[in-house]
């Protein structure tokens, strides 16, 4: 009566006898367990639009959200992941086998995902998250297990550190037929959904701000010029990898993320634009949502790299 029929909900509690409040109450019991879902296409960027241009340099299918300035940069992740929710629930299909790397912007998706069943489905981790202090299970756990209870998927965790210790130590483990299993799964993902660490973001990334790597790696990266990661697996501007850390990562490499038909990017913060442009030059973007303010610093970053190297030549 109210979505299909446009009724007001004083109509529809006046026709069933009810208080006004009691219909609000069942409306947000639909949406709440996902008997109505709300939801908007996404449109394809018009040429000149900040998704257009991104759209038409990077060969992405680009939705950028529009956030005011006033919002913090929790609140902008919020609004971001509102629609990175609903473009992941969009692309999802029965059966299919979701890769997911954890993060503070998955974390925040996963808050957001509304409950819409996908039978068959499988929620897979992408990336170890354990320290030299702590296993990192409950952290990672949280984010697989919200998404695979709100598309009613099966949960396949990956128990081992985000970074090893000894790149042996990680030859010898990828042997282990449980490790191999995980393995085989993420091979087998049909969509793939993470952010992007960055080392100076203003909310900070947790690969750098959680005891992943200690202080003198981080010193070491950056002046290998890494500008961040993409599922642990750290990135240079010009989406390079080839770097001796990257060895013991235990995440996707870009060659095994491209493998996967679609891979959902979602970046929120301007300060993020550096290494997403790092992720979208190595190729491991198909699906990009990302806010105005990261669209606008990721085109100017395009220009202004541009423009240098001409300069240079």
């Amino acid at each position: 009566m109210y979505y299909l029929q446009g009724q007001t909900m004083e109509t529809i509690a006046r026709h069933l006898g009810v208080s006004r409040s009691s219909v609000s109450r069942l409306l947000s019991y639909a949406r709440d367990t996902g008997l109505v879902r709300i939801s908007v296409a996404a449109a394809p960027g018009h040429k000149g639009t900040l998704a257009g241009q991104i759209s038409e340099i990077f060969g992405v299918q680009a939705s950028v959200v529009p956030v005011h300035d006033v919002h913090t940069e929790v609140n902008r992740l919020h609004n971001v992941s509102l629609v990175a929710a609903e473009r992941l629930v969009d692309i999802l299909a029965p059966g299919a086998t979701l890769g997911i790397a954890w993060g503070n912007t998955t974390a925040e998706i996963s808050r957001c995902m509304p409950r819409v069943s996908f039978p068959g489905s499988t929620v897979v981790q992408l990336n170890g998250a354990a320290t030299a202090t702590e296993s990192g299970i409950p952290y990672a756990d949280a984010i697989i297990s919200r998404i695979a209870h709100s598309i009613g998927g099966r949960m396949v965790n990956f128990p081992v550190p985000a970074f090893f210790d000894y790149e042996d130590t990680k030859t010898a483990l990828w042997r282990e037929r449980s490790i191999r299993t995980v393995l085989k799964t993420i091979d087998q993902c049909d969509i793939a959904l993470f952010g992007v660490g960055s080392m100076s973001a203003r909310l900070p990334s947790h690969v750098y701000s959680g005891g992943f790597l200690d202080p003198e790696e981080l010193a070491a990266v950056q002046r290998d010029g890494v500008v961040g990661d993409v599922c642990t697996f750290l990135i240079r501007e010009d989406g390079s990898t080839d770097m001796a850390l990257n060895n013991r990562a235990s995440g996707p490499s870009p060659d095994t993320l491209r493998a996967i038909p679609r891979r959902l990017c979602v970046v929120s913060g301007a300060s993020k634009a550096l290494p997403l442009l790092g992720a979208l030059r190595a190729r491991v973007v198909t699906d990009l949502v990302l806010d105005d303010g990261a669209a606008r610093e990721l085109i100017e970053l395009v220009r202004t790299r541009t423009t240098t190297a001409r300069g240079a030549r």
